[in-house]
């Protein structure tokens, strides 16, 4: 790391330090170090699978079966991700102290693996599977995969409890996040873009109530120029455990 981002984080962690509401905001780019490639990249999940034959929940309801071949491939990327340091820096952050939330728009749970205890998931998760026409919940070990796609015991076809394009954000995490960006102090963004509404408006909403934004991105994003009041061009398993050694230097 180099001297200017050393400073950078230590001025993060001073203000991580010294701050009442801590939240967190998340994207892909947190992940693509615990192996999960963002979906857009080169290597992602829309180099494999068109997103408007496969993304869109009318794909899913036209042809489950076509659909449940890229949730496979999901499935199997996220059952071997593990947290990496970012998401371990935030779970200490959280027994700091420092941070209350964390508001992910992943689905990959990594963040509850790594220990935290409030997490918003605003495009919800894989943990479980629902009937798309009863509403019946399912753990993915308790169906089969041998005839796609997996059924529900009244017969509708089953899909993950995440979002796909053309559904609403789920009205709980959706009301829920706006209040806690209202309610921050800090806000710390890592590995979003922030260009896709509505959760690109959180940290518009977190600088409207008065919040400091610490933006953690290795390429510059919409948030740089605009929102961030500090802005670490690293990637975010680098730069958490720096902020984190500050933090705790700071506490005593």
């Amino acid at each position: 790391m180099t001297d200017k981002i050393a400073r950078l984080c230590k001025d993060a962690a001073e203000r991580l330090a010294g701050c009442h509401f801590g939240v967190a905001l998340t994207g892909a780019g947190i992940s693509v170090e615990s192996g999960i490639p963002d979906f857009r990249s080169p290597d992602g999940l829309w180099s494999k699978f068109d997103p408007m034959e496969y993304g869109y929940i009318e794909s899913f309801r036209r042809n489950p079966a076509k659909v449940w071949k890229m949730i496979l491939e999901v499935q199997k990327v996220v059952d071997k991700a593990k947290p990496n340091p970012a998401h371990i820096g935030l779970a200490e952050l959280e027994k700091l102290g420092c941070l209350r939330t964390v508001i992910t728009q992943n689905i990959d749970s990594l963040h509850q693996q790594a220990g935290n205890t409030d997490v918003i998931e605003f495009h919800g998760h894989a943990r479980t599977l629902r009937c798309d026409d009863c509403g019946r919940r399912y753990k993915p070990k308790e169906v089969s995969y041998d005839d796609l796609p997996p059924r529900c015991t009244c017969g509708g076809p089953l899909r993950p409890d995440f979002v796909f394009f053309g559904e609403p954000i789920p009205v709980h995490a959706h009301m829920r996040a706006m209040d806690v960006a209202r309610q921050c102090d800090v806000l710390l963004v890592i590995g979003t873009s922030a260009v896709v509404a509505p959760a690109s408006h959180i940290p518009v909403v977190a600088k409207e109530s008065g919040a400091f934004i610490i933006e953690i991105n290795p390429v510059p994003s919409a948030l740089t120029n605009s929102i961030s009041d500090i802005y670490i061009p690293a990637p975010a398993g680098k730069a958490m455990p720096l902020i984190v050694d500050e933090v705790k230097t700071l506490k005593g």
